[in-house]
């Protein structure tokens, strides 16, 4: 199902190594991997791949390096569909790589290595200027440099939904953010740099997501750890429960929800509805190894009707 939305994703693109173990080894033991794979990776190739899943048309901006792990990145990148223009091939990096160990499920360890040479710059995303000027909706990961996020803000249109994923060092830049009306998306940890403040169970999390917006951004849609997520808007908010029984690895949940939610907005739907199409792409993220979720849109605004459904059905009295 094609949405007709055009989406550049300002981020990581790395090498996923994913191993399925039943136990993580002790110092000095060891373990048998039980599952192995090898595949595309990287926030801002995740995201991308779940926006092109979910009918946009989507260019990546991000960096690898010119080794094998960084062609097969890009190859597996258009063969996803994907926009590959705005990828820096940088001379003498290594690809950003992820091994991200799944134990019991529901447990994982992530290891990164990034080297700061694929890291984007803000001449890297200046390259891309025709393609964030005509984009609808520009995705950025603030776990890259300032200056990069900076650059995609300025050169990204005046009508264009600018969705923000984490929380920047520079603290600096959230004002920006908001003074750009962008929706944000964070992690409990994230959540509270975001804030400028702790943040403490629901309730705490429904504060900070309101004064988010009461302070300028479109939509705000933070973790709350077992209880959901609460995603905030202009008048309202809503609560997500974590969908799904027993997952087998968090990983990519928030690439996936990040994605939905942002070519849901996009495409002109209310924020409660794409809050419930963020809901359903986190749990179809994190039902296996590697969070690579299998996504669509008219089948994710199906299962996002009926959850809705089901949640004002248990909060109806008795």
């Amino acid at each position: 199902m094609g949405t007709g939305v055009r989406v550049v994703v300002v981020g990581q693109v790395a090498r996923d190594l994913v191993l399925t173990v039943d136990g993580v080894p002790d110092a000095g033991a060891s373990a048998a991997v039980r599952e192995r794979a090898e595949l595309l990776g990287g926030k801002g190739a995740n995201q991308a791949r779940a926006c092109r899943q979910l009918g946009a048309w989507v260019a990546v901006v991000g960096v690898a390096g010119d080794d094998p792990a960084g062609r097969q990145a890009l190859d597996e990148a258009r063969a996803a569909g994907l926009d590959v223009t705005g990828v820096v091939v940088r001379a003498g990096a290594r690809t950003a790589l992820l091994v991200d160990v799944v134990g019991p499920p529901g447990e994982r360890r992530l290891l990164e290595h990034v080297e700061a040479a694929v890291l984007l710059t803000a001449d890297d995303v200046e390259a891309s200027a025709d393609a964030l000027s005509g984009a609808d909706a520009v995705l950025l990961q603030l776990q890259q440099p300032a200056a990069a996020i900076r650059a995609a803000l300025r050169l990204a249109g005046p009508r264009a939904l600018v969705v923000a994923d984490g929380a920047p060092e520079d603290a600096a830049l959230v004002d920006e953010l908001l003074a750009a009306r962008a929706v944000l998306r964070a992690d409990a940890p994230e959540a509270e740099a975001l804030a400028g403040r702790p943040v403490r169970g629901l309730p705490g999390t429904v504060a900070a997501a309101t004064d988010l917006v009461t302070r300028g951004a479109r939509v705000v849609r933070l973790a709350a750890g077992a209880d959901g997520d609460v995603v905030a808007w202009p008048g309202g908010h809503v609560v997500t429960p974590l969908l799904g029984d027993d997952p087998v690895d968090p990983t990519g949940a928030g690439d996936a929800s990040t994605a939905a939610l942002a070519v849901a907005l996009a495409a002109g739907r209310a924020p409660e509805e794409a809050a419930w199409w963020a809901a359903v792409a986190a749990r179809r993220a994190v039902g296996h190894a590697g969070g690579r979720p299998d996504l669509d849109g008219a089948s994710v605004a199906a299962e996002a009707r009926l959850a809705r459904a089901r949640a004002a059905g248990s909060r109806a009295p008795a």
